[in-house]
Order: C-alpha cells, then sequence, then structure tokens
C-alpha cells in the first residue's frame, strides 16, 4: 500500500469513502460474506468495543483513555465506520439523505423550547 496524503473530514466525501470499502471488499471477494445481518452483528459488535474501552471509568479515567489511548478509540470508530459504510455501499442507502431525514424528524420530537438543555426523551417531556 503506497503512502498516502491525509484527508480531512471535510474533505472527504461520503460516497468515497463507501467506494474505498467497496473496492477493499471486492479485493478480497468478501461480498459472499456481507448481508445485512452479518454487517449489523459486527457493527454491533465494534460499537461494543469502543464501549468497552470506557466501561467502569469515571469522568477523570475517561480523560485519561483519551489522552493515553485515543489511537484505540480512533480504531474502533474506524471499525464503525467501516461497517456502516459497508452496510450502506451494499444496500444502496444515502447516508447523508438518511440522516437529514433523521434531523428533519427529531427536530419535530425535540423542539428547543422544550428540549433545551434537556436528556429526556421526546415521550418523557
Amino acid at each position: 500500500m503506497k503512502p498516502r496524503e491525509i484527508e480531512m473530514d471535510n474533505e472527504t466525501r461520503i460516497q468515497e469513502l463507501k467506494e474505498k470499502v467497496k473496492k477493499f471488499c471486492e479485493a478480497r471477494d468478501w461480498d459472499q460474506f456481507h448481508n445485512i445481518k452479518d454487517l449489523a452483528i459486527a457493527l454491533s459488535i465494534e460499537t461494543s468495543e469502543l464501549l468497552e474501552l470506557f466501561r467502569w471509568k469515571n469522568p477523570h479515567e475517561i480523560e485519561e483513555v483519551m489522552k493515553n489511548k485515543k489511537s484505540e478509540v480512533e480504531e474502533e470508530l474506524a471499525d464503525i465506520l467501516y461497517f456502516l459504510l459497508r452496510i450502506a455501499q451494499m444496500n444502496n442507502i444515502d447516508l447523508s439523505n438518511a440522516l437529514d431525514k433523521k434531523i428533519e424528524k427529531n427536530e419535530k420530537r425535540y423542539s428547543v423550547d422544550k428540549f433545551k438543555g434537556s436528556n429526556k426523551k421526546y415521550n418523557e417531556e
């Protein structure tokens, strides 16, 4: 693998990331293993691995994790993003559009005047 320039979030499009994941998987003939059920399971497992880094930690210990184990957090986030992108790529899901729809829905559920500074769920007003 050749060295590449560092890509910043604001320089990378979601479609480019989906293509990168697709090429990586197709080169290894992994499409045969990547159905939505197994990808969702993998996504859940990777999310759990992120949570494991913070389990039983108080706020000070969490700061230490972010200071001393940031690369591990980054790796878990990358794994989560990988499986999220793969699910979207294989199932023709437009993540930008899906996020826009979800935010629009939540703007109605969580009006600023009722929920600003609150951590309650929309049905717990």
